[in-house]
C-alpha cells in the first residue's frame, strides 16, 4: 500500500476548480454584439470592421471563404477586425478564435438599411395581411433579412450593444413581423438588383424626432441638452416617476355590466333599458355628450347553419380605446389601445344556427369613444359574410370622473432627447450601411416649425455616427390624414410637411411622398407597399445611381409673379404634369399681402409650369398647394403616377 495522502474535501475541490476554470475561460471568451450573428447581412463593398469584445491582449483571428483576418484586443478586451470590401453573395460562414471559437453562419454580403422612425415603420405585415395576402404567400426571399429592435431606452449616455434580437429570414411566416414598408421597399430592390438586402428596424410608434438624435447631435438646441443633463441624475428621473405614480391613485371599477349578478354578455342576460346606436360611428355623435367611461354594444343576428361548426372571424375595425368582444357569451378577443384592427377569431362551435348574439364592451378615456367609420364590420365563416353595419343597441357601464390632467412630474422615458438613440441607434454604428429610411413626424406635428431645424440635424448627425460619408437618406412625408376641410386653411400637419420636403436641400437625401397613401380615420394607413415602392425608387436614384429612373413627383423649385397671376417652376416632372384624375387642378391656393388663402385656377402650360390666379386677388403674392391636414383632392402629378409634394410660397 502506497503512502497515505489527504485528499481535498469535495466542496473545496469544486471551488478552486471554478475558480481556476473562472480565470482561464471567464474572461477569455469572444463575445460578439447581437448584430454580429447568425443570417446577418453585411454591406457589400465597402471596407468593414467586425467588432466585439475578450479578454485584454487576447489574439483574435477570423476566417472567411478561405482567408485569415488577425487583430488584438486592447487593455479594456476591446477588438475589431478590418474586413475588406466583399461582393455581393453568400451564404458564408465567418469562423472566430481566440481562447474559444465561434462560427457565424448563413452571411450574406448585400445592403444594409437602417429603418427608423415611428410605428408606421415598424407596422408589421400581420397588420396588413388582409390587403397583402398574396404578397405573404409569396414572401420567399432567402436574401431579404429583418432584425427587429424591440423598444429601448437610455437616459444615461450611448450602449455599446443590444441585449436581444436576431436576424430572420424572409418567409411566408417570418414576413409577418416584418415592417410592411420596409418589407416593400427590400422586396422592389431586390427584384431589380438582385443584391441581398439587410432591413435594421429600429422605430418606436409615438415618438418625437429628438429622442432618436445623439447627444453631440443637439449641439444646437440647448433646451434638450438641458433635458439630456438633468435625465443623466437618476435619483432625480426616480424621484420625478415615483412622485408621479404615487398621484395616481386607482379608481375601483364601477362598471355595472360587471357587477350586476349576471353579467352583461352572458347568454342568461335580459337587456332592460338599452337604447338604439349606429355602428360604426362615436356615441359623442349620436346623443352622447363627452362620455369616458365604458359603454356596452350588444347586437342579435341571425346565422345560417352553413357558416356553424367551423372557426369564424369577426371583424370590428377598429374601436376607441379598448374592447372585450363576445359571442354568445363567450370571450373572443380583447385590445387594449385604439390602434390595431379588430380581427378576432370566434372558435368553431360557438356560433349556432338562428339567433347569436354579439356583445362588445367598449372603454374610452379621452376624447370620442366607439367604433371608427370606414372599417370593415362584418362575421366571416365558411365563405359567407354577414354585414355588422347599422343598428345595435348599447347601454353605459360607467362614467369616469372628468380628466383633471396627468400628475405633476414624471416623464416618458421614450420621449426624451436621445434616449431611443442611445439605446436603439447607437449599438448600430459600427454595422456598415447602404443608408437610411426615415418614416416619422406624426409625434411631432402638435410643434412642426423646431423639424426644419431637428430633420436636417438628424441627418448629420447619422451620416457622422456611420462615419461613410452622406449617407442616401430617404423620408416619408406624411400621409394624409384626419378629416377633409374644404376650405383653405392652416394645418400644423402641412408646416411638417413642409419641413420634411424642405430637408431635400440636405446633399443626397430622398423624400418618398404620401400625400394620397392615406386614410382619414387612421394615423395607420395599410397602404405600405406604395410607400415601400416609393422608398425604393428614391434609393435607385440615390443609392443606387439610377439616374433614368423618375423617382419623385413633381417639385415646387421657384415661382414669379405675373401681374394677377403667379408662374411656378417645377423640377422632377418626369415626361410631364398632369392632373391625375382629368379634372381642373385642385387644392392650389392664392392670397395678397393679406394671406387671406382662397382657391385659385390653376393650369399646366405647355412650358411644363403652371400659372395660379383668382380674380378676387387683383396683387397676388403667395401660393399654398395641398396645404391642409387631409387634402383628399390634390391631384397634381407626373405621368409617371407620382404625387407633387405640397409646398408653399409664404413663409
Amino acid at each position: 500500500m502506497g503512502p497515505s495522502r489527504r485528499l481535498m474535501p469535495t466542496n473545496k475541490l469544486v471551488l478552486l476548480v471554478f475558480l481556476l476554470g473562472w480565470s482561464v475561460y471567464g474572461f477569455a471568451q469572444i463575445r460578439l454584439p447581437r448584430l454580429i450573428s447568425d443570417g446577418m447581412v453585411l454591406q457589400r463593398e465597402q471596407n468593414l470592421k467586425i467588432w466585439g469584445w475578450a479578454s485584454a491582449q487576447e489574439n483574435i483571428s477570423l476566417k472567411l471563404n478561405g482567408k485569415t483576418y488577425r487583430s488584438k484586443a486592447d487593455a479594456q478586451g476591446n477588438w475589431n477586425i478590418a474586413l475588406p470590401a466583399q461582393p455581393a453573395g453568400g451564404p458564408f460562414d465567418i469562423a472566430l478564435k481566440g481562447k474559444n471559437e465561434l462560427l457565424i453562419r448563413d452571411v450574406y454580403f448585400g445592403d444594409v438599411w437602417i429603418c427608423a422612425g415611428q410605428s408606421n415603420m415598424v407596422l408589421p405585415m400581420e397588420r396588413v395581411k388582409e390587403r397583402y395576402m398574396a404578397d405573404i404567400e409569396q414572401a420567399n426571399y432567402p436574401a431579404i433579412r429583418n432584425f427587429f429592435i424591440p423598444t429601448l431606452t437610455n437616459v444615461q449616455g450611448p450602449q455599446a450593444d443590444l441585449p436581444s434580437g436576431k436576424w430572420e429570414v424572409a418567409t411566408p411566416q417570418n414576413v409577418m413581423s416584418f415592417g410592411a414598408a420596409s418589407y416593400f421597399f427590400a422586396k422592389t430592390i431586390y427584384d431589380k438588383y438582385q443584391v441581398p438586402i439587410g432591413l435594421i428596424n429600429a422605430s418606436v410608434g409615438g415618438t418625437p424626432i429628438e429622442a432618436w438624435i445623439s447627444e453631440s447631435g443637439l449641439q444646437a438646441f440647448p433646451n434638450f441638452l438641458a433635458t439630456i443633463q438633468q435625465n443623466k441624475d437618476t435619483s432625480y428621473v426616480n424621484s420625478l416617476n415615483r412622485k408621479a405614480r404615487q398621484a395616481v391613485v386607482p379608481r375601483p371599477s364601477e362598471d355595472k355590466g360587471m357587477l350586476e349578478p349576471i353579467k352583461w354578455y352572458d347568454p342568461a342576460y335580459v337587456p332592460k333599458n338599452w337604447r338604439n346606436i349606429n355602428v360604426p360611428g362615436y356615441w359623442e355623435d349620436q346623443g352622447i355628450k363627452d362620455l369616458n367611461g365604458v359603454v356596452w354594444y350588444r347586437k342579435e343576428i341571425d346565422v345560417p347553419a352553413s357558416m356553424c361548426g367551423v372557426p369564424a372571424k369577426l371583424f370590428l375595425g377598429r374601436i376607441v380605446d379598448a374592447d372585450f368582444a363576445y359571442v354568445n357569451g363567450q370571450a373572443v378577443g380583447n385590445i387594449t389601445y385604439q390602434y390595431p384592427p379588430r380581427r378576432y377569431t370566434v372558435p368553431a362551435g360557438v356560433l349556432k344556427p338562428g339567433k347569436n348574439t354579439l356583445v362588445v364592451r367598449v372603454i374610452n378615456q379621452g376624447g370620442k369613444g366607439g367604433f371608427v367609420p370606414d372599417k370593415p364590420y362584418f362575421l366571416s365563416a365558411n365563405g359567407q359574410d354577414i354585414d355588422l353595419k347599422g343598428d345595435w343597441l348599447y347601454k353605459v357601464g360607467d362614467v369616469f370622473p372628468p380628466f383633471a390632467g396627468a400628475p405633476a412630474g414624471g416623464i416618458t422615458l421614450q420621449n426624451q432627447p436621445s434616449a431611443l438613440f442611445n439605446a436603439m441607434t447607437a449599438p448600430l454604428v459600427n454595422h456598415a450601411a447602404k443608408g437610411f429610411l426615415w418614416y416619422q413626424g406624426e409625434t411631432n406635428a402638435g410643434n412642426p416649425k423646431p423639424y426644419y431645424q431637428l430633420l436636417p440635424a438628424l441627418i448629420q448627425d447619422w451620416r457622422k455616427q456611420w462615419n461613410l460619408g452622406d449617407l442616401p437618406f430617404i423620408t416619408v412625408q406624411l400621409a394624409n390624414f384626419m378629416e377633409v376641410n374644404y376650405l383653405p386653411s392652416e394645418s400644423t400637419w402641412a408646416v411638417l410637411r413642409d419641413a420634411q420636403f424642405k430637408s431635400l436641400a440636405v446633399p443626397n437625401t430622398g423624400l418618398a411622398v404620401a400625400i394620397d397613401l392615406g386614410e382619414w380615420n387612421d394615423i395607420h394607413p395599410l397602404n405600405k407597399k406604395d410607400v415601400g415602392i416609393r422608398m425604393a425608387l428614391a434609393a435607385q436614384r440615390l443609392a443606387y445611381g439610377d439616374q433614368n429612373v423618375v423617382h419623385s413627383g413633381p417639385q415646387f423649385e421657384r415661382y414669379q409673379i405675373e401681374g394677377d397671376k403667379i408662374r411656378l417652376y417645377f423640377k422632377h416632372t418626369g415626361t410631364g404634369m398632369i392632373s391625375k384624375d382629368g379634372e381642373q387642378l385642385a387644392c392650389f391656393a392664392i392670397a395678397g399681402a393679406d394671406k387671406r388663402f382662397v382657391w385659385a385656377k390653376a393650369d399646366i402650360q405647355a412650358d411644363n409650369t403652371i400659372l395660379v390666379s383668382n380674380t378676387l386677388v387683383s396683387q397676388p403674392l403667395f401660393v399654398r398647394y395641398a396645404w391642409a391636414d387631409n387634402p383628399a383632392d390634390a391631384n397634381l402629378y407626373n405621368r409617371e403616377g407620382l404625387p407633387a409634394s405640397p409646398f408653399r410660397t409664404d413663409e
